[in-house]
């Protein structure tokens, strides 16, 4: 394959990917393009690769964890905190954006590693493994990630999603 038929076939979904990592569309677009031009500089090597999607998703996230390290995105203040759903059910689909957002700023306020742990395992469906393969670390390091990080997002998410799993059922 090509390095312009997989910029083809892949740039969407790694765009996608990155725009979890990001939470900004134009920061996503920024980094895969950076991403792409790393890979494209060493496309034989990725080409050989047994799964080069992989590979350029390992650039992704490096490119975004040495991007994170360097740059600080400054905090907007707001005149009122956001209002959050009190109920069960949402009814009214602008309830759902308004989760949607609170969910965001929460995976925003984490710190890369944990942020980028939570996009691996729930979003793109890496295994502790993989994880650790990706960000070389260990997979206790990883479960640590996760579970410092899933507690910060419960903490900041609405009661009614903090249900025990089996109320819910």
């Amino acid at each position: 394959m090509t390095f312009d038929e997989y910029v083809a076939a892949r740039a969407l979904a790694l765009t996608r990917f990155a725009y979890v990592l990001t939470g900004d569309a134009y920061l996503a677009e920024d980094l895969v393009q950076s991403a792409l031009l790393k890979a494209f500089r060493h496309w034989g090597r990725v080409a050989r690769a047994d799964s080069p999607d992989a590979y350029v998703r390992r650039i992704v996230v490096n490119t975004h964890l040495s991007w994170r390290r360097r740059l600080r995105l400054p905090e907007w203040p707001v005149a009122a905190p956001p209002d959050t759903a009190t109920g069960g059910l949402l009814d009214d689909p602008a309830d759902l954006v308004g989760e949607r957002d609170v969910l965001h700023r929460a995976l925003a306020d984490l710190p890369p590693r944990q942020r980028t742990v939570l996009v691996l395992r729930h979003y793109a469906g890496y295994d502790d493994a993989a994880i650790a393969s990706t960000l070389g670390c260990t997979e206790a390091a990883v479960r640590g990630y996760a579970s410092k990080g899933a507690a910060r997002v419960r903490a900041v998410l609405p009661t009614s999603y903090q249900e025990a799993p089996d109320a819910r059922a």
